[in-house]
């Protein structure tokens, strides 16, 4: 098994990443995921591809996922690259308001091939890039069994290590 860890586009989630990467208590690998436009600036992001190599990465293992921000584009091409070997996902600070529609549509059709209970989502009430409510209701057109987690913040931070635990470990 291994437990892929998906930060956010700006490199301010570097100190999230390794925050994360060093509170996970999973079994099998931990992989953090550092983006190569962090330290050059000339390297494309392109979510397909990133999920593409994830998927390589990954093998044949079962997957776990921790994906913040933009990461969860990423992670939601993987998911519905190989949706049999992933068990668990949690998706903090989804970004809708910085999300085009079709890719919107590429983050339900991948939440539709997985069980709603393998999936939790934490967001701030009042984060900046999309609140909760606005998340909730996002969810609510897939499925209503997803768990939306309402954190009393009005920022894109998510250090939420012990929740991430209690649920990959649940």
């Amino acid at each position: 098994m291994v437990t892929i860890i998906i930060p956010g586009f700006s490199a301010h989630n570097r100190e999230w990443l390794e925050s994360v990467t060093g509170g996970i208590k999973a079994e099998g690998e931990i992989r953090p995921i550092y983006w190569g436009h962090w330290d050059d600036p000339g390297v494309s992001f392109d979510p397909v591809q990133k999920a593409n190599l994830l998927d390589g990465v990954s093998g044949k293992r079962v997957v776990d996922i921790v994906a913040k921000s933009i990461g969860t584009l990423v992670a939601s091409y993987l998911i519905q690259k190989s949706p049999e070997k992933i068990r668990k996902v949690i998706f903090c600070g989804m970004p809708l308001n910085d999300i085009a529609e079709d890719r919107k549509e590429v983050i339900k059709n991948a939440l539709s091939k997985i069980p709603p209970e393998s999936v939790i989502f934490i967001q701030n009430d009042e984060d900046p890039h999309a609140g909760f409510d606005m998340v909730k209701n996002f969810l609510s057109g897939i499925s209503g069994n997803i768990q939306v987690i309402s954190k009393p913040r009005s920022d894109h931070e998510y250090f939420y290590q012990e929740d991430f635990n209690k649920f990959l470990l649940g």
